[in-house]
């Protein structure tokens, strides 16, 4: 019993850190709590992917798609605080602008945004609210639930295989470690909303299949320049993987849907 509430904790310490929502009191804080509770990143996801599913549900009931489309990425931009988003465009910024490894690490610090990261982040919302927008809006809602957990397994894929590239910074207390028991935990939670959607018919296990792939490479990709580039990765990748591998399965799944 008391294994399955530190279990509990763990999520509810992830979903504060990930999210505006409340936690309950009883949870409490420790340092060492958040340095393992990356396991349940992707569970959050399902968390955000059920709120935004609402909003988009309960705006379709009486606005067209793309006005549906657009709120329920406002909701969840809202929700989160734009944490991924941020991320995004700070590393749009550092690597757009930055030559060698200290002044990217330098970009990426500073909390002004750039015209890489403007015009990326920009881009990038608009891409998902397209996207949304044009799938048939039960295949939003299922895109919903099979993108954001799967994106944030990817970001976690970087804890779990790179190094954290700063001495400090707001990632540095996930970036610890991450043992393969705790990514395994993490793709079970992701996973699950995409087999349940498979197996009740509502999208192809073609088009899963292939939004899983996309993610993966998209991930692969960043992680290889990241690595190149900085020698690793920061808070602000983790939030350009999770960002990217999201548009990533949204288009796999409008090519296989649509």
């Amino acid at each position: 019993m008391t294994a399955l509430v530190h279990q509990v904790r763990l999520f509810f310490i992830a979903l504060q850190f990930f999210t505006r929502l409340p936690i309950p009191r009883w949870v409490g804080f420790e340092a060492a709590w958040l340095q393992h509770a990356s396991r349940y990143f992707p569970l959050v996801g399902i968390v955000v992917a059920a709120l935004c599913a609402l909003v988009y549900l309960a705006a379709a009931a009486v606005w067209p798609q793309p006005v549906a489309a657009l709120l329920s990425t406002a909701a969840g931009i809202y929700l989160t605080g734009a944490f991924h988003e941020d991320g995004f465009a700070d590393t749009c910024d550092g690597f757009g602008g930055g030559l060698t490894r200290e002044r990217v690490m330098e970009i990426m610090k500073d909390s002004r945004i750039g015209t890489y990261g403007a015009v990326g982040a920009g881009l990038l919302v608009a891409l998902k609210v397209t996207l949304l927008a044009m799938l048939p809006p039960v295949a939003a809602v299922c895109a919903l639930f099979i993108a954001h957990p799967l994106s944030r397994l990817a970001a976690s894929a970087l804890i779990w295989r790179l190094n954290y590239a700063r001495d400090e910074g707001k990632a540095k207390p996930l970036a610890q470690e991450m043992s393969g028991a705790e990514f395994a935990i993490a793709a079970l939670c992701a996973t699950l909303p995409a087999a349940a959607i498979g197996l009740l018919g509502y999208v192809s296990w073609l088009a899963i299949g292939a939004s899983v792939a996309a993610a993966g490479v998209a991930a692969g990709w960043l992680a290889s320049k990241f690595v190149r580039r900085i020698g690793g990765y920061t808070g602000d990748c983790l939030g350009a993987v999770q960002q990217v591998s999201e548009v990533a399965i949204y288009l796999c799944l409008l090519a296989k849907v649509a």
